[in-house]
């Protein structure tokens, strides 16, 4: 029987090649998964009632390879694409696995470093351009250090700047349509990464030639492991009209990077992120795809894969229904109603002016009064949970 929270096209959910093909290796041990078939990979999750399947350059094509084995390659897989409906909404360039990228891509002191980033970079432009994708994102993932005397991090900052300027001149030279999305994070791989918070990301892009067709892409998992708010991020990044892209995940707070599955950890801030997106407290709804940047535990099989697939997209589902009963709740909704004074209403939502001002000076307002009243968040909090918990709605 058919579940409201079955994942549907329409739902925008997508994964990245290297999510449900990770092969559960880590620092500590090896594979324990066999090398997957990227076609295999989009077939099921098509199946699954995945809208669309996300890639690095080196998740499809090998590195290397001829260019006629390339073109065979993206023949092959946009072949696939068409037979199962399937859309690349998001390509990126995977800057950080080759030991040339040891102390940083665009940002490393070596010249012949940065241009052999570019090289990777431009082919994987053209690759993402091929396959339809409208985001390209960037994950800095080795721009950054652990002894800091290496370089000046303005250096380091002026040189990714001029990258990213050359970059989005030649997506604009080549009329491909594409919008970059910045993806921070604190630390690991790196001891300190350069840009470490969706925030300085979203400062960093004002000083961009091209910023208008740059934005953000926050991932749970790098604002959580710094102990950062993630709804928070993400509001600043819509309010900014920068959300170009998202990674859910989940994470525990203080741990490495563990990418688990979306809702597994911290159930409260995940409805929260869900509320925000789905618009369902009032704010803009984000229409763009749900990625989830994640990836099975190392303890299983194939079958486990698709266990782990299905339930981010339906953990998804059920917070976003959730999050409606949530904001639908009268007594929330008169919690939360908006609060008015005749004699501030048109002050506060005048402009600045010297009449406005003295007016302010003139309105007698008891502070006393106010420090005394309670505002109801702790019933609001409980509601949020009780709804959460299934209890209520």
């Amino acid at each position: 029987m058919a579940s409201p929270f079955d994942p549907q096209r329409e739902d925008l959910f997508t994964f990245g090649l290297w999510t449900v093909g990770n092969r559960g290796r880590d620092p500590f041990g090896e594979p324990v998964r066999p090398v997957p078939d990227p076609h295999h990979l989009v077939r099921r999750l098509a199946e699954l009632g995945a809208h669309g399947v996300n890639l690095h350059d080196d998740d499809l094509v090998p590195p290397g390879a001829s260019a006629a084995e390339r073109d065979r390659i993206v023949r092959e897989f946009r072949r696939t694409l068409r037979d199962t409906g399937m859309q690349v909404p998001m390509a990126t360039t995977n800057l950080f696995g080759h030991p040339a990228f040891k102390d940083g891509a665009f940002t490393s002191n070596d010249p012949r470093v940065r241009a052999f980033a570019l090289q990777k970079t431009l082919r994987a432009i053209d690759l993402g351009a091929e396959l339809g994708a409208g985001i390209y994102v960037f994950w800095g993932g080795r721009e950054g250090s652990e002894a800091d005397a290496c370089r000046d991090p303005r250096a380091a900052l002026q040189r990714l700047r001029w990258a990213l300027d050359f970059l989005c001149g030649y997506v604009l030279d080549q009329g491909y349509g594409l919008r970059f999305a910045l993806e921070a994070k604190p630390n690991e791989p790196r001891g300190d990464i350069y840009l470490p918070t969706t925030g300085h990301m979203l400062h960093f892009i004002t000083t961009l030639q091209h910023h208008e067709m740059v934005g953000v892409n926050p991932e749970v998992a790098h604002e959580v492991m710094a102990g950062l708010s993630f709804p928070h991020c993400v509001a600043q990044a819509m309010a900014a009209g920068k959300l170009f892209h998202v990674d859910l995940n989940a994470q525990k707070i203080g741990r490495y990077d563990q990418d688990l599955r979306f809702g597994s950890e911290d159930q409260k801030g995940a409805l929260l992120l869900v509320r925000l997106l789905e618009g369902t407290c009032g704010g803009g709804r984000y229409t763009g795809p749900r990625h989830f940047d994640a990836h099975a535990y190392r303890s299983e099989d194939e079958a486990g894969v698709w266990e782990f697939a299905k339930g981010c997209m339906r953990t998804y589902k059920i917070l976003a229904h959730k999050a409606r009963g949530f904001d639908a709740d009268p007594e929330v909704r008169a919690l939360l109603a908006e609060q008015h004074d005749p004699r501030l209403d048109p002050l506060l939502a005048g402009g600045n002016s010297r009449e406005v001002a003295e007016a302010l000076r003139g309105v007698s307002i008891d502070a006393d009064a106010l420090g005394r009243r309670g505002l109801g968040y702790e019933r609001l909090d409980q509601l949020l949970v009780e709804h959460l918990l299934g209890v209520r709605g």
